[in-house]
């Protein structure tokens, strides 16, 4: 009896494998920064919002149009969005698509915590380059507009731009979750654009309908893109609704790839 108690206990195969957790954001951080296709993502992001920033300070240049600096920076994300989603997306389904996937499960066999660990650093990443884009298009459109940013007001300034990041963000996640829940490029690129840009279309079709449709019109202020409109709007008081439906958003797509990534085989 001893002996037996004193037998050492055989490291079983997660004991074995399991990473530790910063290991794993490590790991995450080394395959999304070294593809080609985040970098082309974020080029893309980023050529899109300085890009369209400064056609409309030119536009409005010179013309009393009304827009805020703030708002002219902010303005691309109805673009940028789809991109931020479709980055989070192809990062999740081109490692199902080279097996790749396999290796990191291998790995880390707990799947909650790779999801995690892929959700934090494609939102970090998309965080500091979207950043890195707002400053970047502050600077660009201040001579066309002949003002800057006015910082002294945070309602109209910070708070904003902050929102904005975190939206982008946000978009990413979705993309993250439609990917681990679909395993398919094209079809988590096609659900993530078609709840961030083509649902919005569908639903305001229904204001030529009649005031009877009116309903379908109106939850569409429940879709993403309208609640990052909502949170995005200079000098906006109250956030309570469009914050939880972004929220609900990238919780609702999170937990279905969760589920998705725990119930079936790589």
């Amino acid at each position: 009896m001893t002996a037996l108690t004193a037998a050492p206990r055989r490291a079983t195969h997660t004991d074995t494998h399991r990473l530790s957790f910063a290991h794993l954001l490590k790991s995450e951080t080394i395959k999304i920064l070294t593809l080609r296709s985040t970098w082309w993502s974020l080029g893309v992001t980023a050529a899109l919002s300085v890009g369209i920033s400064l056609l409309i300070a030119l536009a409005t240049s010179g013309h009393n149009a009304g827009m805020a600096p703030t708002t002219i920076i902010l303005a691309p994300t109805q673009f940028t969005m789809l991109v931020a989603g479709i980055l989070g997306a192809i990062v999740v389904t081109g490692e199902y698509s080279t097996g790749m996937i396999r290796s990191t499960l291998t790995a880390e066999p707990r799947r909650g915590a790779v999801l995690l660990a892929k959700a934090i650093v494609v939102a970090l990443t998309m965080m500091v380059t979207t950043v890195v884009i707002y400053a970047v298009a502050i600077a660009a459109t201040a001579p066309l507009l002949g003002t800057s940013v006015d910082w002294s007001t945070p309602a109209d300034s910070v708070v904003p731009l902050a929102l904005g990041v975190v939206s982008m963000a946000c978009f990413t996640l979705m993309g993250v979750g439609f990917g681990f829940l679909l395993r398919s490029g094209a079809g988590a690129i096609a659900v993530t654009v078609g709840v961030l840009f083509v649902l919005p279309i569908m639903l305001s079709l229904f204001s030529i309908a009649g005031p009877e449709w009116m309903w379908v019109v109106e939850s569409g202020r429940y879709l993403p893109v309208s609640a990052a409109g909502s949170l995005t709007q200079p000098g906006v008081e109250d956030v309570l609704e469009p914050a939880v439906t972004m929220a609900g958003w990238v919780v609702g797509p999170l937990v279905l790839g969760w589920t998705a990534l725990r119930s079936r085989d790589a």
